[in-house]
């Protein structure tokens, strides 16, 4: 696939960040093929119910460009740059994407609903007045123009592009800033240690 992944290129990242998660990749997962469950173990998702349990599996076959069982680095790298750095309308389609859980193309009420409760067991937002079940609700009745109880790729673009709050509240709880600063700070104590001992 070269070096271009998901309308991002590698080039895009800073050398340093490129280091960062090549050295953390490495560590954790010395094959270069990071499989389901060295991907749970990698972001530290443990002790997940069955729903986040579902939604962790879906993240990871949205991440396997290649569907060959495997993120291998390059899938690894074009993942977390379209997820911190991605534009809108690249995450919104990658979102539509986990969303749709079977798919077949739409996000009925069901695999919506399901991927909210997983979204919120993972990375809880703390400021949601709204149960899943309501916010489930709200994007219906929101952004399901024809009203046939399915969301469209071009409904759900269009529809959360439109809502500045809908955008704000999806991009938030995707917001995978934290496992990010997680690997920079261990990459930077391993750096420390290692000046100390040198």
């Amino acid at each position: 696939m070269g070096n271009v992944m998901g309308g991002k290129t590698v080039e895009e990242l800073s050398s340093t960040e490129c280091h960062q998660w090549y050295k953390k990749f490495m560590n954790e997962c010395p094959s270069g093929q990071l499989t389901l469950h060295e991907f749970r173990h990698f972001f530290g998702l443990k002790n997940l119910s069955p729903t986040a349990n579902e939604y962790v599996e879906q993240m990871f076959e949205t991440f396997d460009f290649n569907k060959d069982g495997h993120i291998d680095f390059m899938e690894y790298v074009a993942a977390l740059s379209l997820v911190l750095k991605g534009k809108v309308e690249q995450k919104l389609r990658w979102y539509f994407k986990l969303y749709d859980v079977d798919g077949n193309g739409c996000i009925d009420r069901g695999e919506l609903l399901t991927i909210i409760q997983a979204i919120r067991a993972i990375n809880p937002c703390n400021d949601s007045t709204m149960t899943a079940e309501e916010f489930t609700d709200m994007v219906f009745t929101k952004i399901d123009i024809n009203g046939d109880g399915e969301l469209s790729l071009e409904e759900f673009m269009e529809g959360v592009q439109k809502d500045e709050m809908l955008l704000d509240t999806l991009t938030r709880s995707l917001d995978l800033t934290h496992i990010v600063r997680m690997i920079q700070d261990e990459e930077q104590d391993k750096d420390e240690v290692d000046e100390e001992a040198g």
